[in-house]
């Protein structure tokens, strides 16, 4: 049965978080508790495919700023962009200084505003411009972005999905997915990420190890003070609201491992 249950988590965390062919065979709330305890380990792939494509381009002879573009582009390509069109769309929201409805709704239109623009092209630049940093600075140092980004990211996924943050709509996948993590158990998978992370972190030199620490610990603050703010304005999270706290998540920790490690 837990085995069962296991394969169920693994299979929500990849079917719903990235493009993998992946069937997910269940869809109520152990199988999302499931998947959102395993939303790191989604990340850790994603991340390890973009450094990767990131890593084989320096080999052939590519330039930093092309290993950046790449590295950014693969999680963008195994996500179909999920995360990057919920970061608009609730940046929109955020913009529009209008009720709660109201901005719920202009959320769901498929058009994105001039915030949601905006918003995406800082993102999007930042995330290029630290990679790329890293990238010329030491390849290693790139590959460990990549990867500690990307599964920082989906960490703050299983922390927003903790009991006692409400969905803002009752359907939808933020609806599925909200308070079906208890707090212990996202603070467990969150603690043993972070001691991870530092672990990889010591390869790279004495301060490695609180590097990659602190990327983690600051892009969940991050992720931490939009989702107040969205509970706030929207009365809980939706699937847009997810996305735009991943993207939050993974763009903090960049800037912080770049910033370290000038």
């Amino acid at each position: 049965m837990l085995k069962s249950s296991a394969h169920d988590g693994l299979r929500f965390a990849f079917g719903t978080l990235t493009v993998l062919p992946v069937r997910v065979r269940r869809w109520d709330r152990g199988a999302a508790r499931g998947g959102m305890l395993a939303a790191p380990l989604a990340g850790l792939v994603v991340g390890a495919c973009a450094a990767g494509l990131g890593l084989l381009l320096l080999l052939l002879g590519a330039g930093p700023v092309l290993a950046a573009v790449a590295s950014v582009a693969v999680p963008a390509a195994l996500t179909r962009g999920l995360h990057l069109d919920g970061l608009a769309d609730t940046a929109d929201g955020l913009g529009s200084g209008k009720p709660a409805e109201d901005a719920l709704r202009i959320m769901k239109q498929s058009d994105i505003g001039p915030f949601g623009v905006i918003t995406l092209v800082l993102v999007l630049l930042a995330q290029v411009a630290v990679l790329a940093q890293l990238y010329g600075d030491s390849w290693a140092w790139g590959a460990l972005a990549a990867v500690v980004s990307a599964g920082t990211s989906r960490l703050a996924l299983t922390l927003t999905a903790r009991t006692g943050v409400p969905a803002a709509r009752p359907e939808g996948l933020g609806a599925a997915v909200a308070g079906v993590v208890p707090v212990p158990g996202a603070l467990a998978v969150a603690a043993a990420f972070t001691i991870g992370s530092a672990a990889w972190g010591t390869v790279l030199g004495p301060y490695g190890a609180v590097h990659a620490a602190a990327a983690v610990l600051v892009a969940l603050g991050a992720a931490e003070l939009l989702l107040r703010r969205c509970v706030r304005r929207f009365g809980g999270v939706t699937g847009d609201v997810f996305g735009a706290l991943e993207e939050t998540a993974a763009t903090t920790a960049l800037i912080v491992l770049a910033l370290a490690h000038r």
